[in-house]
């Protein structure tokens, strides 16, 4: 989201601090925190605003804990990501697609998709995934059951949806 955000392809008003994502230890709770349970010391991962700076002001419901084996790299990149992909697969389909169904992932090189096509696939779905050729290498370890490699748009590794017919393939 970041790039997006420099680019101006989700606008932010000027100037801003950058970031979606952090992950840290508590360093200060408030009297509400601290009547949710958080503590100092506390490792957590969250997604707010402004997020490239030494400390962040977040919501107690914005933070996640952070279990001790996990590091806080791995935690904090899962934050946008793996939930997005997480309501993909699980949601936002409306129980539409049962175990064993085919799902189409467009996508599978970057990624909120990556882990989308691998959730699928843990749901029991029988996944369809799309990618670029810049991307292909990546796709193929994730297990997809289908994998349909485009054409790049010329200048970028983004999937070129015309240079092949998906649904004939």
């Amino acid at each position: 989201i970041d790039t997006y955000h420099r680019k101006g392809l989700y606008p932010r008003d000027l100037p801003f601090v950058g970031g979606q994502e952090g992950g840290g230890t508590v360093a200060a709770v408030s009297d509400e925190a601290a009547a949710e349970g958080i503590k100092v010391g506390d490792r957590v991962a969250y997604s707010i605003l402004g997020t490239y700076c030494q400390y962040s002001a977040v919501p107690a419901a914005k933070l996640l804990s952070v279990p001790d084996g996990v590091g806080l790299d791995v935690a904090t990149s899962c934050v946008v990501q793996g939930l997005t992909a997480h309501y993909l697969t699980s949601t936002c389909h409306a129980d539409l697609i049962k175990e064993g169904e085919w799902m189409l992932i467009h996508g599978v090189g970057g990624g909120t998709c990556q882990w989308a096509a691998q959730m699928a696939k843990l749901r029991g779905y029988k996944v369809i995934g799309t990618c670029s050729k810049g991307k292909e290498s990546h796709a193929e370890k994730l297990g997809c059951d289908e994998l349909i490699v485009l054409d790049e748009v010329p200048g970028t590794s983004y999937e070129d949806y015309e240079s092949l017919d998906i649904v004939e393939r």
